[in-house]
């Protein structure tokens, strides 16, 4: 029997598609664990290839619950009115680790999640200090002058995350790449008011 032209290209097409869609499935299913928001899942792809790479892998469970981090968007004002206006939140309950992100950024690109991902991840106990939070302050800071390296359209995206990630990347890169200038103003923030300098790894 002999089979029609365009059969052969449905077939041809058909087989060269199932890899490619199968891969997406695999990369979609490695991120069930995580989170469902396609948002969330691009910021995720975008890690690879930078120094977010850690704090991917630290998502995925290598980290200090063995567990993989659960993200999603937030009102933050649900937790404690005190958190209303943070952009993040890390949170631990029992063995889980949570990064919860204010709902403000659901717009925010992706390359900008990426980059508040990154701080996230390093918060992984119940303990935070001020020497912690200056290092994912700084991280932070690196991974978006990546991100930004590699989309300058992302940095012109008017949001409220991109503000506070080109106010930080400013303050990195005019130190020389360092921490010196963000660390006064992580010490200065009110909302970390009463954190103790020092935490286990900082």
């Amino acid at each position: 029997m002999r089979v029609p032209k365009t059969l052969l290209t449905v077939i041809f097409v058909f087989f060269f598609t199932i890899p490619a869609f199968a891969g997406n499935i695999s990369k979609i299913s490695s991120y069930s664990k995580v989170t469902n928001n396609p948002k969330l899942i691009q910021a995720l792809d975008l890690m690879d290839g930078t120094s977010a790479s850690w704090a991917k892998k630290a998502i995925l469970g290598n980290n200090a619950s063995g567990l993989p981090m659960k993200i999603q968007f937030k009102n933050l004002a649900e937790i404690s009115p005190d958190y209303a206006n943070f952009d993040a939140l890390g949170w631990k309950k029992q063995r889980q680790l949570y990064i919860y992100i204010n709902n403000k950024h659901q717009n925010a690109p992706a390359e900008a999640l990426a980059s508040l991902l990154s701080h996230e991840a390093v918060h992984q106990d119940e303990l935070c200090s001020l020497e912690e939070e200056t290092y994912a302050w700084g991280y932070e800071a690196d991974v978006w002058t990546q991100m930004k390296a590699k989309n300058p359209m992302a940095a012109q995206i008017q949001c409220p995350l991109t503000e506070r990630l080109n106010t930080l990347s400013r303050l990195f890169t005019s130190a020389n790449y360092t921490t010196s200038s963000i660390r006064n103003l992580v010490y200065s923030n009110p909302g970390y008011k009463g954190l103790p300098v020092h935490s286990p790894g900082f």
